[in-house]
């Protein structure tokens, strides 16, 4: 990826980033557009009906509202990497983590646990949801790595994509002062930013 969700983040003004989801495990990248998906703790019904609607290299996107109770698992996570997705990102829980680990498809989710609930088909597909405190559309920008995971909207992803390329540029070359000998707050000039507190 040639650029970072922190730099993502920067290039937003701090926006975007989803609050609370991680990777399952290290090394995870994600950037693909949102399939969006709403269902209730444990109902694992619209998670499954989605990766047959999603496009290869979609990134589902599922609100559980925090649930607790596992939406998906082994078996969901091989039919969607047979699909082509590039991901999926829950905001509730995940289950089956040894094998997931085995399968190396993204996961970034808010939890782990063994148990799961049943297909009861309550919820939608494609409809704007919230996750991680961010509203998310089908057709945003999803990027996840190993820092968690933004939500880019469509209408000005390539502006934003244009703006992380400029913070990345920016970051190394405050890195290379730094490696020249300079400190980070002679290099970003802090002192003009000094107010005293109280």
């Amino acid at each position: 990826m040639m650029v970072s969700t922190p730099n993502i983040s920067d290039a937003m003004h701090k926006q975007g980033a989803l609050q609370g989801i991680r990777p399952i495990q290290p090394g995870y990248h994600i950037a693909g557009q949102a399939l969006t998906v709403r269902t209730i703790d444990g109902d694992w019904a619209k998670p499954i009906e989605a990766i047959d609607k999603a496009d290869k290299g979609t990134v589902l996107v599922v609100d559980v509202n925090k649930g607790k109770t596992a939406v998906w698992g082994e078996l969901a996570t091989w039919s969607a990497k047979l699909h082509g997705l590039a991901g999926v990102v829950i905001d509730g829980a995940v289950r089956d983590y040894d094998d997931l680990l085995k399968i190396k498809f993204p996961i970034f989710s808010r939890y782990i646990v063994p148990n799961a609930g049943e297909p009861k088909g309550l919820g939608e597909i494609g409809a704007e949801i919230t996750c991680g405190n961010q509203p998310i559309q089908t057709g945003d920008w999803i990027i996840g790595d190993d820092s968690g995971v933004v939500v880019v909207p469509q209408k000005i992803a390539q502006e934003i994509a244009n703006r992380a390329l400029d913070v990345k540029e920016q970051e190394n070359r405050i890195r290379e002062e730094i490696k020249k000998g300079g400190s980070l707050g002679s290099v970003l000039k802090l002192k003009k930013w000094e107010k005293k507190i109280g």
